[in-house]
């Protein structure tokens, strides 16, 4: 693909880290009136869900085009994974790994699924990741451990374990959805959304927990609709571009992002570990946006569904039944074919590699 899928892909993945990480100073401002830290965790998955179950609904009966694919049934399998590991697992560890760590410890240690995800990405999916690439991340992810650092204790036990785990299931969560990456984004988000929200408002409501005030629900939702709604959004539409290593490096850069907004929000000072994870996040992105990966490569023989312009990669017969305009989404066939241009482990390039490059 051109350079413009990585730009393209970048600033999705870039959007879905600033809207995350933005999530968490408006969360502790939620949780400094008093709503229990399961209970927020629950209504902002619910929100998620509900509010864009709500815009996917609005959409069908507007009538409004959307060039997406829609989940099919094969696609069910792997958004019950997702569910259960990035939904359920994730978040239940994170609490009990939480009500035993100290911040400052926990902090470092949700950096952790950036780096899952990348190792998961390479070592078990086979995504190519080069020196380029693995430098990058390195940096990005130093960055964010900088940023998060309180100082304090290094607590290391069961607790740190949880976190780590959490770490694990969202690593395995971030690979997993980019399986579902053709599909329509706004779909996937509703859908995981609705299901985290209800099993950890469950299970939030089982441990004791009570609902907030009127105004602290809404509020939750508002965040949860943007900070993990549409953040999961576009990170789905960034997996497309660019695969689940690099788009979750990108990702790490959420708790610096999260950082600068807690100076307005919080009034805290500018430091020198924010500037300095500033300096290393910068060094990490431009490496990962100035990659040039560029071989011979085959396409084998392929039937999908997903949104497509008529670029290199789609030149297909269309029949009468089929949308018309671009860019615009239905079943089509990808006939084999060999040739050499710069690529990123995109939906059509994630070949093999003999080795890095």
């Amino acid at each position: 693909m051109t350079s413009s899928t990585s730009w393209t892909g970048a600033a999705m993945a870039l959007a879905s880290a600033a809207l995350f990480g933005a999530s968490t100073p408006l969360a502790k401002l939620l949780l400094g009136g008093g709503v229990d830290p399961w209970m927020l965790a629950g209504l902002l998955y619910l929100g998620s869900g509900l509010g864009l179950g709500l815009v996917h609904l609005m959409r069908r009966l507007l009538g409004l085009p959307v060039a997406e694919a829609p989940l099919r049934r094969g696609d069910l399998p792997w958004l019950g994974l997702v569910v259960l590991a990035g939904g359920v697992i994730g978040p239940v560890l994170l609490m009990l790994g939480l009500a035993r760590t100290p911040a400052s410890s926990a902090a470092l240690l949700l950096n952790l699924e950036g780096l899952a995800t990348m190792a998961i990405a390479w070592m078990w999916f086979r995504e190519n990741v080069d020196r380029r690439v693995l430098m990058g991340a390195a940096a990005i992810l130093a960055g964010a451990g900088l940023v998060s650092w309180r100082g304090g204790p290094a607590g290391v036990g069961l607790g740190a374990l949880a976190i780590a785990g959490a770490c694990l299931a969202w690593g395995v969560d971030n690979n997993l959805t980019r399986k579902l990456s053709s599909a329509d984004p706004v779909q996937i988000a509703a859908i995981k959304g609705a299901a985290a929200g209800a099993v950890n408002l469950t299970l939030a409501l089982v441990a004791g927990a009570r609902l907030p005030a009127l105004g602290a629900i809404v509020g939750a939702g508002v965040v949860g609709v943007f900070g993990y709604g549409v953040s999961l959004s576009l990170f789905v539409l960034a997996l497309r571009h660019l695969g689940a290593a690099r788009t979750g490096a990108y990702f790490s850069t959420a708790p610096f992002l999260g950082a600068v907004l807690a100076l307005i929000l919080f009034r805290e000072p500018i430091t020198i570990p924010l500037a300095g994870a500033a300096g290393l996040m910068g060094v990490g992105v431009w490496l990962h946006l100035s990659e040039r990966h560029d071989h011979d490569h085959a396409h084998e023989a392929l039937d999908h569904e997903h949104r497509h312009v008529h670029d290199a990669h789609h030149q297909h017969h269309h029949s009468p039944g089929d949308p018309p305009g671009e860019p615009h989404t239905h079943w089509h066939h990808h006939a084999p074919m060999r040739h050499r241009h710069p690529h990123y482990p995109d939906l059509h390039h994630r070949h093999g590699h003999a080795h890095v490059h």
